[in-house]
């Protein structure tokens, strides 16, 4: 793939997870959060690009929001569990998005605030219709997606670089 190739980032953040007795990174998902899993598998599947790879944090309610919104895909990613996702500063999640190998196309992040959020608004240059207003005033809610495409190779991707194409709440 050239250095103008188009690309897509699809940005989850991981559905409502439940608060047990369990330390930040066991947390699962609540009844709510495993529907809105689903729903954003959905809300994927029915995007015009489908990710080739995905990296999802090691947390549990990470973990779990992937595997009920993957099957939902015609074709599942391949799939990347990684540690510096959970609690990834804005930079943090640069840096590995920088690290993506060029012949992939579509990347999905699955992954927590504040970081999703951040990284939304940070590449997102321009928008498109009223997505970058909606983002704003919904705080990116748990099973939120965003989609920036940009033209590039992924080591370019920097703050502005991209547009958002698409912004999705399971309830909007």
């Amino acid at each position: 793939m050239s250095a103008e190739t188009p690309r897509s980032l699809v940005i989850l953040r991981h559905a409502k997870a439940d608060w047990p007795q369990v330390s930040d990174h066991d947390r699962p998902l609540a009844e709510r959060g495993r529907q809105e899993a689903a729903s954003a598998g959905r809300r994927i599947a029915a995007l015009e690009s489908a990710p080739e790879l995905a990296l999802c944090s090691t947390a549990v309610r990470a973990r779990e929001t992937w595997k009920l919104a993957a099957p939902e895909l015609g074709r599942r990613p391949r799939t990347v569990y990684e540690d510096r996702m959970y609690e990834a500063s804005l930079g943090e999640l640069i840096a590995l998005i920088n690290e993506t190998p060029d012949e992939v196309r579509d990347l999905l992040l699955v992954g927590h605030n504040p970081g999703m959020h951040a990284l939304a608004d940070a590449l997102a240059g321009t928008s498109e219709g009223d997505a970058a207003a909606r983002m704003r005033r919904t705080a990116f809610p748990t099973a939120a997606l965003a989609v920036v495409t940009f033209d590039g190779d992924w080591k370019s991707v920097e703050h502005g670089v991209g547009a958002l194409t698409e912004y999705w709440t399971p309830h909007a």
